[in-house]
């Protein structure tokens, strides 16, 4: 009598142990298969500044430039590849360029100026043209016309790859020469400080 009593009580344990441990989802061998998840973990100030396609980092250094021959100076970005062909030099960096030209014109471009000749012009010559605004803006070298505008980027010669582009067109004149400073990135992004360094820098010499 005393053994079933004792293998009784040995069997309800079991039980009451089993119940209390359950049977967690996906164990196969039953019991409890929470697990804590790890906080988390804080991004390190040390870390390299990651940059959206297109965006110039906030520590480029901008070097002072003369093109041969002309009668201003500008600042472009330090390090970025340069081309001159004639009157016109480009300078690239990944997805961006700035564009410097120079032409004789006999009088200040005016926002109708720029409406009636040189818009036509942009709109047949760009793929995707989106127009934007014609306006004109102060900078340290006094009134300049700006154009904006959107268009597909040249075709990369290696991926293929096109990009549009948000383009900025700065209008500079004095004593019969128009200095054209064309700025462009991807659209999205962010070069508003970097376009304004650039477009403060113009100097007449």
């Amino acid at each position: 009598m005393v053994r079933r009593a004792l293998a009784a009580a040995v069997v309800a344990g079991l039980a009451l142990l089993a119940g209390a441990c359950g049977t967690g989802a996906g164990n196969p061998y039953g019991g409890s298969t929470a697990t804590t998840a790890s906080p988390p973990s804080a991004a390190s100030p040390n870390a390299p500044e990651v940059n959206p396609a297109g965006d110039i980092p906030d520590n480029q250094v901008f070097v002072p430039y003369r093109p041969p021959g002309a009668r201003f100076t500008f600042k472009v970005p330090e390090g970025w590849a340069r081309v001159q062909r004639g009157g016109t030099v480009t300078f690239t960096d990944k997805l961006n360029t700035i564009r410097m030209e120079t032409r004789p014109a006999p009088a200040a471009p005016t926002v109708a100026s720029a409406r009636q000749a040189e818009l036509p012009a942009i709109r047949s010559a760009g793929r995707r043209y989106e127009p934007g605004e014609v306006t004109r803006v102060r900078r340290p070298a006094g009134g300049v016309v700006l154009v904006t505008y959107k268009a597909d980027a040249p075709a990369d010669p290696v991926t293929g790859k096109v990009v549009h582009d948000a383009v900025e067109r700065y209008e500079y004149w004095r004593g019969g020469t128009e200095a054209i400073l064309t700025l462009a990135g991807p659209v999205g992004a962010d070069n508003v400080d970097p376009w304004r360094i650039v477009t403060d820098s113009f100097r007449w010499r």
